[in-house]
């Protein structure tokens, strides 16, 4: 019975100090800085992963995938300065949508005979009709404009196709209208919004004001209006 007392006793004291010494052991790894370090580091790449495991699979592509060479503009770079024949000789071919094309058909048959400062002269006009209030607001709408007394661009309604041959002179009438879309200052003919060729004498031409002669048209705009009219 006293050896079974005594064996008793021993194995208490064993495990006594056993549990001592782990506890022992675990404060002082709860007080190592390295292994605070270590535990912080696993936390923050776990951390890492979840918030990179979070982001769509497209928005890493975006991210990691090289961007593309921009395309080249068909577009026109507008010049501070009025057009020159060397400086338009260097653009691209142009092109456009609809306004691009009434603007570029009206240049063409209006002064394709013309020179360059009478094609950029009659672009003018029709732009700034499209600023003016008593004009559509739009090129399509100014170059197809009619009025009682017909067309206010006589090709729009004189019974002959509008089409335009693609040759060399209407690529270059396309730039000029592409330049001034694209705004190209309009300095030649001082706001003008009618013009005519010297062959004719109409009407209104003594009730507006001249503004300039370019090539074979006359450019006229509307007086203006003061309180004392």
């Amino acid at each position: 019975m006293s050896v079974l007392k005594s064996w008793t006793g021993g194995a208490l004291v064993l495990l006594a100090m056993a549990g001592g010494l782990r506890a022992e052991v675990t404060v002082s790894q709860s007080n190592d800085p390295t292994a605070i370090v270590g535990s912080g580091l696993v936390a923050l790449l776990g951390q890492e992963r979840s918030a990179l495991e979070a982001i769509p699979a497209k928005r890493i592509s975006a991210i990691t995938t090289a961007p593309k060479a921009p395309r080249k503009s068909s577009k026109s770079v507008a010049s501070p300065q009025p057009i020159t024949a060397e400086w338009l000789s260097a653009q691209p071919a142009p092109s456009g949508g609809a306004e691009f094309q009434c603007l570029a058909s009206a240049i063409y048959h209006e002064a394709r005979g013309e020179g360059l400062q009478g094609q950029i002269a009659v672009a003018e006009v029709i732009l700034n009709r499209v600023d003016d209030a008593a004009f559509p607001g739009s090129v399509c709408s100014v170059v197809n404009q009619s009025n009682g007394r017909g067309c206010q661009f006589s090709f729009t309604c004189d019974g002959r196709p509008d089409t335009v041959p693609q040759n060399a002179t209407f690529v270059n009438v396309a730039k000029v209208a592409r330049a001034m879309l694209d705004g190209a200052p309009r300095g030649l003919t001082d706001g003008a919004t009618f013009f005519h060729t010297p062959a004719v004498r109409p009407n209104w031409s003594t009730r507006f004001t001249r503004t300039t002669q370019i090539g074979s048209h006359i450019f006229y705009r509307p007086p203006l209006r003061t309180a004392m009219n």
